[in-house]
């Protein structure tokens, strides 16, 4: 082999990390079996995470609940045009909730559903506003906590738990565009409400 010839590389010799060997990996997956997904490579401190996890756990139920009473309160002239995009909020909350327990469980954690705790450990709030332009407003105030929150968290975990990392990016995608569907509400709503006074 002359001296400009480049080394032959295998594919463990790639990236800042060398890959495992079948055995070695075989071996490792063997190991502390009743960890289940949270395998040596996990970085994050997993108690930490799961609970951080609860309290997105916590916002996420809270803001399902809001929509909830939202759409089974609001009212007037404006509320049937208004009514499905609560009830969607709702629902996709609920599926970030589900999301966020499902991870606890698989880092071996408890998902805490307890009423009593629920408001404590939200990053939003609930609120029973009367009209519903004051509704609306509540859930984009919400809404940009939790992108803000869950920005945070994105940044906070790294490359420490890569998983959880992901979920956390789904769930803030979808409540980006939460946030964008009430600003438009807001406006248009607004834009209406003027004009009515105006006439």
């Amino acid at each position: 082999m002359s001296a400009n010839t480049p080394k032959q590389q295998t594919v463990s010799d790639f990236g800042q990390h060398a890959l495992a060997t079948v055995q070695e990996m075989r071996e490792r997956a063997r190991q502390h079996i009743e960890s289940g997904a949270v395998t040596e490579d996990y970085k994050a401190d997993r108690s930490q995470v799961i609970g951080i996890l609860n309290e997105v756990l916590a916002t996420e139920l809270v803001c399902m609940l809001r929509y909830k009473s939202h759409y089974y309160r609001a009212s007037g002239i404006n509320s049937e045009a208004i009514k499905p995009e609560f009830l969607q909020h709702a629902q996709e909350a609920q599926q970030h909730a589900d999301m966020v327990a499902a991870r606890i469980v698989q880092l071996n954690g408890a998902p805490d559903f307890n009423p009593a705790a629920l408001t404590s450990r939200s990053r939003s709030e609930y609120k029973q506003p009367g009209t519903l332009t004051e509704m609306i407003r509540e859930d984009l105030i919400a809404e940009r906590i939790a992108v803000e929150f869950y920005t945070e968290i994105i940044y906070w975990l790294g490359d420490g738990d890569l998983t959880t990392r992901k979920v956390m990016q789904d769930i803030l995608a979808v409540e980006a565009q939460h946030a964008q569907d009430m600003k438009e509400l807001l406006g248009r709503l607004t834009d209406t409400e003027k004009r009515v006074r105006s006439s």
